[in-house]
């Protein structure tokens, strides 16, 4: 059965929000609008990134954590501690309570683990849970990763039915190209059909950060549930 549900995303794009979980009002602002739709009827989970990050800091490790492999995962395995930590705080100075979910992308491509993932899900969100869903970096490697949190947000949606997908973003939209390199970069207000990035987004207007949580990937989540509707 569809749940009343918004999913929300927050992502890379959006780590200033995530560094401001521990001293800014960015987070608590968001969680206040999570608290006052729940309390509405609506359901909601929040899919976050920011654990290797965190980690990183943690361990001292260079470049963000990500110098290698095997330091993206041992970062990433030390920051979910803090990270879930962090949720469950913010959630919990409304009278929410915080569940972790980590997950891989063979969890939700093996159907019998599939369907595992989705019952979990659908239970915690029953009992009132706020899910906090991530990938589980610490075990992920290139070849078995989503590449980016939005299409995990979207395969999510999916596995609890959820009505809605909001990714959170310091950005104002979807544009022709980074507006922060092109003054006369065009604002899309209105997404009718899939965008295809080799065309909207040339190559070289392309930011390297937006490898894995960029815009251009974010053309293609919204695809996954019409896909699967």
């Amino acid at each position: 059965m569809p749940h009343n549900g918004w999913w929300s995303k927050s992502g890379r794009p959006c780590w200033s929000m995530q560094r401001a979980m521990f001293a800014g009002p960015g987070s608590e602002t968001l969680v206040a609008d999570i608290a006052a739709r729940m309390a509405s009827g609506q359901q909601i989970a929040i899919v976050s990134s920011g654990a290797i990050a965190l980690g990183a800091r943690r361990l001292k490790l260079s470049k963000g954590g990500r110098a290698s492999l095997e330091d993206a995962q041992a970062a990433a395995a030390t920051g979910q501690i803090a990270l879930s930590q962090c949720w469950a705080e913010l959630l919990g100075a409304h009278g929410l309570t915080a569940a972790q979910m980590l997950v891989t992308l063979d969890d939700l491509e093996d159907r019998r683990r599939y369907l595992n993932a989705s019952a979990t899900l659908q239970l915690l969100i029953g009992l009132g849970v706020v899910p906090v869903i991530n990938e589980n970096d610490s075990v992920a490697t290139a070849e078995i990763r989503f590449g980016d949190n939005d299409r995990l947000a979207a395969r999510i949606a999916q596995a609890a039915g959820a009505q809605a997908v909001v990714l959170l973003s310091d950005v104002d939209g979807l544009y022709t190209s980074d507006p922060a390199r092109n003054a006369k970069a065009e604002w899309i207000d209105r997404v009718e059909e899939s965008i295809q990035p080799s065309s909207r987004w040339p190559e070289a207007a392309l930011h390297p950060a937006w490898d894995r949580a960029g815009w251009p990937p974010r053309s293609r989540p919204r695809r996954l549930p019409l896909a699967q509707a």
